[in-house]
């Protein structure tokens, strides 16, 4: 730690010298007081640097009276919100372990995580009572309502709320004390990856490694004095902890806190953050908006902009190449950056953006391509739960499409035989919670944690992802091939397709349930005079399929015979994050489907006549 210590830029980031989180986030306080924290969007409420911290002693001390103390965990149910940031750092500041709970949440879901994680209190949002009511949590003790003043029971929990935790005391409690005896090596958070198949993991991340993560990005991308960040994805996942909370901490940054996702575009014009980070799904919903906007210009400038894009989209593909721009597409591009992309950058929010990221699941190509041509610098990364969200990274200065990019200083990667890739650096989790046999089926004797992705890695040392290596498609023949290539070739086809799911393991081809992205579908009836504009109505609109069948067959042409897909079904439902076919973040939850759509799966395959 000490070499990644004086390498980074001291000075910028009053926290980043810090050795654990409380250690940061006083730090901040002390020479950010009085700058704003945090800002909730579309509400006139923000606090400053010396409210969070008054606010933090305050729950700290009542959770201390709650009988929380070092090495305990206490649950967290909230939106993103103000309260989510008090309520975690309070716990962080007693050497407890935080960890949050997606919204979404069944009882038997939440019940599961009790019984792992073993807290005796939980701090939740009112609306989630009655799902409360309905876990069994035989440990549970105190319920902490953030937003109301309810008091009572909820089983054999007590009921409070958070101004009435915050007015508890407890005789003998030094605050500052406590948070001084937090130790590098004492559980940070707890992240429950979303069990795409079977029950969730808790990984278990100290401070030492969320602290690396901060010193190790800060190296590649470094902290500015001044910037912004945006809390919009479920602070149960590492990403938005990573990308706000912990980032906020050591820079200083306020952070504008975003309880609906679908405001999040919204917040970006408001807030013009300086990082951002977007799963795939979030991108091709800007790009279709977009989209959209520029054919509703008046025709001349509705010309000139889409004429813009796409000469802006050549010189990306040349570049990509490492081929010649020609002087006049690049006189064109450069007057087009000036009179169309720079003004577009400023109305989104996007004009002071350092570091624009995707991740979680692969991006298009096309969509990809699409932003580097708008001017926006996105680079895709790869980071798991099990790493603090660190990984790898592209470079601000040089991006490349399909490619995950270079380890992130401090992180060790070679590929397995099998051509899986392993990790190794201070950031790999200590462990998953109460569960040794699959820690030692993750983390190696030599301390490789194994990814779980095929990957291939380029003379440069540049990454790129394959699949994940239980979801790679191995078909009667024998063939191994990539789902994940096959959807995005889909996917890229048409802005129709908004998810697709590719079934052909031990299967003599490949087949696709696909589902309609509903806003492009919307604007395809539309523009083809149709009378109903609804899922079901479009879904079999002759017009639509004709557009589907363009769409498989453009991708079939760029896939080998093998990956081909021979028939498909197209679904007129939308399907969801944190459902039983996506996960919170959107990845597919192919078990999922593949249960769910059984008899579907099974009736393509007999009327199929594949060519």
């Amino acid at each position: 730690m000490s070499e990644l210590v004086e390498i980074a830029a001291p000075g910028t980031a009053p926290g980043i010298s810090a050795a654990t989180l409380p250690q940061a986030f006083q730090a901040t306080v002390s020479e950010r007081g009085e700058r704003t924290a945090l800002v909730v969007h579309g509400e006139n409420r923000s606090l400053t640097w010396h409210d969070y911290a008054a606010a933090v002693e305050e729950v700290a001390t009542g959770l201390a009276a709650l009988g929380i103390r070092r090495g305990d965990t206490v649950a967290i149910m909230l939106s993103n919100s103000p309260e989510f940031h008090i309520v975690d750092m309070a716990a962080l500041h007693l050497g407890a372990t935080p960890f949050s709970i997606y919204l979404t949440s069944a009882p038997e879901q939440i019940t599961y995580l009790f019984d792992n994680a073993g807290n005796t209190v939980l701090v939740a949002e009112e609306r989630f009572l009655d799902v409360i009511a309905r876990t069994s949590a035989p440990l549970l003790r105190h319920v902490v309502v953030s937003d109301g003043d309810r008091s009572g029971t909820v089983g054999n929990a007590e009921v409070l709320s958070l101004t009435a935790l915050r007015h508890r005391r407890l005789t003998g409690f030094d605050f500052a004390r406590t948070w001084q005896a937090v130790q590098p090596s004492d559980l940070a958070t707890l992240i429950y990856t979303s069990g795409t198949t079977g029950p969730p993991k808790g990984v278990e991340l100290t401070h030492a490694n969320l602290m690396f993560v901060m010193h190790s990005c800060n190296i590649r991308f470094p902290f500015g004095a001044e910037g912004a960040a945006i809390s919009y994805l479920p602070t149960a996942h590492a990403a938005d902890r990573v990308f706000s909370h912990y980032l906020a901490t050591v820079t200083g940054w306020p952070i504008t806190t975003v309880r609906d996702a679908a405001a999040v575009f919204a917040a970006v014009a408001e807030a013009r953050p300086s990082w951002f980070l977007g799963v795939p799904r979030i991108w091709e919903k800007l790009r279709g908006a977009l989209l959209t906007r520029f054919s509703a210009l008046p025709e001349e400038q509705r010309l000139a902009t889409t004429g813009a894009v796409a000469a802006a989209i050549t010189a990306v593909r040349l570049e990509q190449e490492h081929a010649e721009v020609p002087a006049v597409l690049g006189t064109q591009v450069a007057a087009d950056e000036e009179r169309i992309f720079q003004p577009l950058r400023k109305r989104l929010g996007f004009d002071r953006v350092a570091l624009l990221m995707t991740g979680a699941a692969p991006i298009a190509p096309a969509v990809h391509e699409f932003f580097l041509a708008l001017g926006l610098p996105l680079q895709e990364g790869f980071g798991m739960s099990e790493t603090g969200a660190l990984g790898f990274t592209n470079l601000t200065t040089e991006i490349r499409i399909g490619k995950v990019g270079l380890a992130q200083p401090g992180t060790e990667a070679v590929l397995a035989a099998d051509g899986e890739l392993l990790l190794r650096g201070p950031h790999v989790m200590r462990g998953y919670r109460r569960d040794p046999v699959r820690t030692a089926e993750a983390i190696d004797p030599q301390g490789w944690l194994h990814t779980g992705d095929i990957a291939v890695i380029d003379e440069d040392g540049w990454v790129g992802i394959v699949d994940r290596k239980k979801e790679l498609i191995i078909n009667s023949g024998g063939k191994n091939m990539s789902p994940v290539n096959i959807e995005s070739a889909l996917k890229n086809a048409s802005p129709l397709i908004g998810q697709a799911c590719v079934i052909g393991d031990r299967r003599p081809f490949n087949v696709a349930l696909l589902v309609l992205d509903a806003d492009s579908a919307r604007i395809f009836a539309e523009e083809h005079d149709s009378a109903d504009t609804s899922p079901a109505a479009v879904a079999v609109d002759a017009h639509l399929l004709a557009a589907i069948d363009d769409a498989v067959e453009q991708a079939n042409s760029q896939l080998s015979r093998v990956e081909q897909i021979k028939a498909y079904r197209l679904l007129d439902i939308e399907w969801l994050p944190d459902s039983e076919e996506l996960t919170p973040t959107m990845k597919l939850r192919r078990r999922g489907i593949a249960s769910k759509y059984a008899d579907l799966i099974e009736d393509i395959y007999r009327t199929a006549r594949p060519v």
